[in-house]
């Protein structure tokens, strides 16, 4: 009896933690958001103080399926207006994405091997651009999840296959519990090296519950790049018609 009276705290504890698969699908969740269009500043920060920034156009799409497809477009400077990309977020399934280059007058498909690559020659990845599958990792709880009002998720790919197309060999997230809104994402290589911090330091919330990010960056601790994401003119409940999310369109 005093066995079981000293473990009920553990087992308490255990009943009220989700699984660690739920908590990262229902941040997938939260933070898709119907359809909406909105304007972004990429700022790249070099190592020297020195900058330069692009300006985009983004559309979004939600579909009850848990798939969502997203339009880029580059407006601003001269040397990459025109650059466009389509993605498409699966949910149990690998994204899809492809990238209209006007220099070259083609499109192109990203594939695996390119989604820990540079965007753009920031510090986010093209993978840092969509909601990877969670079938693509195996998730836990580290330690201190669920203190403090926060959830920790280790997540780490499910082979080296995985590994490689995404660029790390395991992830840290860091959530508000009572919204499941990821805070922050800390990046560890092969050599279990901490080498990359991505911050959500704002957030557009929904009525809903639901949120938009508006306002996220990306620190490189090896090279000491930092990039920044800035959106602004967010149109929520936007009407968007499907044609928007062809490869056609890219070229337009």
């Amino acid at each position: 009896m005093l066995i079981a009276i000293l473990l009920l705290p553990v087992f308490q504890a255990a009943a009220q933690e989700p699984d660690a698969n739920a908590v990262m699908n229902k941040s997938r969740e939260m933070s898709m958001t119907g359809s909406m269009s909105a304007e972004i500043r990429l700022s790249i920060l070099e190592k020297n103080g020195s900058s330069r920034s692009r300006t985009i156009s983004m559309t979004t799409k939600s579909f009850p399926d848990g798939q969502e497809k997203r339009f880029i477009k580059f407006l601003e400077p001269a040397d990459v207006r025109g650059t466009a990309m389509l993605i498409i977020d699966n949910s149990n399934s690998a994204d899809e994405m492809w990238v209209y280059l006007p220099a070259l007058k083609r499109t192109r498909r990203i594939v695996s091997s390119e989604k820990g690559k540079s965007f753009m020659s920031s510090e986010f990845s093209n993978a840092d651009m969509s909601s990877p599958a969670t079938a693509d990792f195996t998730n836990k709880h580290l330690e201190e999840s669920g203190k403090n009002g926060k959830w920790i998720i280790e997540s780490k790919p499910v082979n080296d296959e995985k590994a490689d197309e995404y660029g790390y060999s395991r992830k840290v997230s860091y959530l508000k519990m009572e919204n499941y809104q990821i805070e922050k994402m800390e990046f560890y290589n092969s050599d279990n090296e901490l080498f990359k911090i991505i911050e959500i330091r704002a957030v557009h919330q929904l009525p809903d519950g639901k949120y938009i990010v508006m306002d996220m960056a990306a620190e490189n601790l090896l090279n000491k790049r930092k990039s920044e994401i800035l959106m602004s003119k967010i149109v929520e409940g936007a009407k968007v018609n499907d044609s928007v999310f062809s490869l056609q369109n890219l070229e337009k």
